[in-house]
């Protein structure tokens, strides 16, 4: 008796069991099936909207534009990483005779030599642009050497013979070359200089000492940053070695920074590591985006030929080796780009213009420039800050690359003089990217907005 009703017991016990499983079962592919609808939902109705969605505890959806913390939710404003500044007064001027990326600009007293660059990411340009200040007009356009490279070069000038180091060769994310070369712009000829001993991408090149001094940039696969220094002593057009020296390596490798000589210092500005290359076995050399860092330090040579370490940028900014000029004992620089957004991994180009004051070694943000832009073509001229060319934004709400441009843009920059009299002297303009009022004493920069 007792044995047959524990068997009946069992059964309803099984039986019960089976049930409330089978009940967690249908719940559990309920709640599934809502998830699934509730985030294809959200997907969906966020694909048309440029706007990406907040999902927060409440349950309300918050667009980047409700929220621009980059705290709230999961994914932070797409113009997050923008710096507070004044507004400036922008004037636009005679536009480009073509659009630029990646190209180089030389200022030499009222002229800025345009070279190079990436019409589309399919066409590059093998000429010069010459921009006039004085009268607001473009002409006097000239071929570059066949050999000569279309992006990524290094570049600097003594006043009248621009120096041209190496770059990428061809459209895409083609190789390297490591062909040099000299300008004379007086009479626009060319002459060829000792190749450098290893091709490179943007490398930082400047003239400091006599002698032509190139570092940094990326390798020949255009992705590995270098660190080698190298330089050759130069005069006046004329290369006085046959052979490049090696000098004292860059703490820290990469190509697209600013490099600088103001009152016999060297600075290396920004940069990163890392670039696009060149995807495997394809015919026309494809860009492939990789992983980049960007970065915002700032190294300095000076008499213990040390490298030494300054305060950094106020954010990581590359794709700035043109984009400087120095007035009154700062550095200005304007637009770049700065480390990719960390949720939806796309570049950010950079819209502020910023001032390094070298006597209290102090970064700050002087301005906003019309929109952001990188590999932006930077000159200066009786009082006036100018741009061209480069990669623009998609809009205010929108930080991300779009259109390569050709404009020209302006804005009046102000400086307080103070005559020393002691020096009894003031020069303006002494030399491409120099224009420091020479008084005896550092002067701040006053921007007009």
């Amino acid at each position: 008796m007792g044995s047959a009703g524990g068997g009946k017991h069992r059964k309803s016990t099984k039986k019960l069991v089976l049930v409330c499983v089978g009940l967690l079962l249908g719940a559990a592919a309920l709640t599934a099936d809502l998830l699934w609808a509730s985030t294809f939902s959200l997907f969906r109705s966020s694909s048309p909207s440029p706007s990406y969605l907040f999902p927060n505890h409440s349950g309300k959806v918050v667009t980047d534009k409700d929220k621009r913390d980059g705290v709230h939710g999961k994914i932070r404003s797409k113009t997050f990483a923008d710096l507070p500044g004044p507004e400036l007064k922008w004037e636009k001027m005679t536009e480009s005779p073509v659009p630029r990326l990646d190209g180089a600009a030389i200022q030499i007293r009222d002229q800025l030599f345009v070279f190079a660059g990436y019409g589309t990411i399919d066409i590059v340009h093998s000429h010069v642009d010459v921009y006039n200040f004085t009268s607001n007009t473009w002409g006097g356009r000239f071929d570059m050497p066949k050999e000569m490279a279309h992006s990524h070069l290094g570049m600097v000038t003594d006043g009248r013979y621009v120096y041209i180091v190496t770059g990428q060769y061809g459209p895409q994310c083609r190789g390297p070359t490591a062909h040099t070369f000299v300008l004379d712009t007086k009479t626009k000829k060319w002459q060829d200089m000792p190749p450098l001993p290893i091709p490179r991408y943007a490398p930082a090149t400047q003239l400091w000492r006599g002698r032509l001094h190139v570092m940094g940039g990326s390798k020949e696969d255009r992705y590995t940053p270098g660190v080698d220094h190298w330089s050759i002593a130069v005069k006046d057009g004329r290369v006085l070695e046959k052979d490049w020296r090696i000098e004292m390596p860059i703490p820290r490798g990469g190509p697209h920074r600013a490099c600088i000589v103001v009152d016999d210092r060297l600075y290396v500005i920004g940069g990163q590591e890392g670039d696009f290359m060149a995807k495997p076995n394809s015919p026309i050399f494809k860009c492939s985006r990789r992983h980049e860092v960007v970065y915002s330090d700032v190294y300095m040579l000076d008499d213990e030929m040390k490298w030494k370490y300054l305060p950094p940028m106020p954010k990581p900014n590359s794709h700035i080796e043109f984009a400087w000029v120095v007035v009154n004992n700062s550095i200005v620089i304007a637009g770049g780009t700065t480390e990719k957004h960390p949720d939806t991994k796309k570049m950010i180009l950079v819209g502020e213009v910023f001032q390094f004051q070298l006597d209290k070694l102090k970064w700050s943000v002087v301005g906003k420039l019309p929109y952001r832009v990188k590999t932006t073509l930077v000159g200066f001229w009786d009082g006036w800050l100018y741009f061209t060319s480069g990669q623009r934004d998609r809009g205010p709400d929108d930080p991300t690359p779009r259109k390569v441009i050709g404009e020209m843009w302006r804005t009046k920059l102000r400086t307080t003089v103070c005559v020393n009299h002691a020096v009894g002297w003031k020069g303006v303009e002494t030399g491409p990217h120099t224009h420091m009022l020479k008084t005896g004493a550092p002067l701040p920069l006053v921007v007009a907005s």
